[in-house]
């Protein structure tokens, strides 16, 4: 579980790619604090696990669901990742809820300066949009931000300039894809309007009532 708080901008250093599985080597610094083997680290949006690392560098590989469902699979040497470690017991939650499970690619359709802040609007694949509203939370790219306006083929969001700048949105530009991952609350909502009652893989809310919660 991450926060979409991005803790710093990351380099892909090397790409290796076979068939529908790919290994990767980040370079990083503040990740790699008490990093060790198995720990989980959102990369431009996508939860990875760590295989390797040195003082430099982790390594993560990625399997054929992820590379069709992010922009993993486009990466090379070069580019420049958000970055965000998981979020341990007792942090605070800055952001939002985020799993690091990228739900679909969006992309780019504007981006513009207006009067101090950043003015994004993103166009959504249609699977997504009734999950995005006006003033709820989404994550693009790894980045927790608020939705500002939702048309009819995706939404905007406004940017201050400090994330823009400490994040790969700055980077991006019109036509770019964009890793999405609507907020998971929205996705628990609609199951409990379509079933009329919590999923059976935890506790219901008269057990919780009964519980004190």
């Amino acid at each position: 579980m991450f926060t979409g708080l991005v803790e710093e901008i990351g380099q892909v250093r090397r790409v290796a790619r076979q068939g529908d599985f790919q290994r990767m080597e980040v370079s990083a610094q503040k990740v790699l604090e008490s990093i060790a083997i198995g720990d989980s680290v959102n990369i431009d949006g996508a939860c990875q696990t760590v295989v390797a690392f040195d003082a430099h560098s982790f390594s993560v590989e990625t399997v054929a669901e992820t590379l069709a469902r992010t922009t993993l699979g486009q990466f090379q040497s070069g580019r420049n990742v958000n970055l965000e470690r998981a979020l341990r017991l007792g942090d605070r939650l800055g952001g939002h809820i985020v799993q690091g499970h990228v739900d679909d690619v969006g992309h780019i359709a504007t981006i513009k300066q207006d009067q101090g802040e950043w003015r994004i609007r993103i166009a959504a694949p249609e699977q997504l949009r009734s999950y995005i509203a006006t003033k709820g939370s989404i994550t693009v790219d790894g980045t927790s931000l608020t939705v500002a306006e939702v048309d009819a083929g995706g939404f905007t969001i406004a940017v201050i300039p400090h994330t823009f700048d400490n994040t790969v949105l700055s980077q991006r530009r019109a036509g770019d894809e964009v890793n999405l991952e609507v907020d998971v609350i929205a996705r628990y909502l609609e199951r409990l309007l379509n079933t009329g009652s919590a999923p059976r893989a935890g506790l219901s809310f008269d057990e919780l009532r009964e519980m004190g919660y």
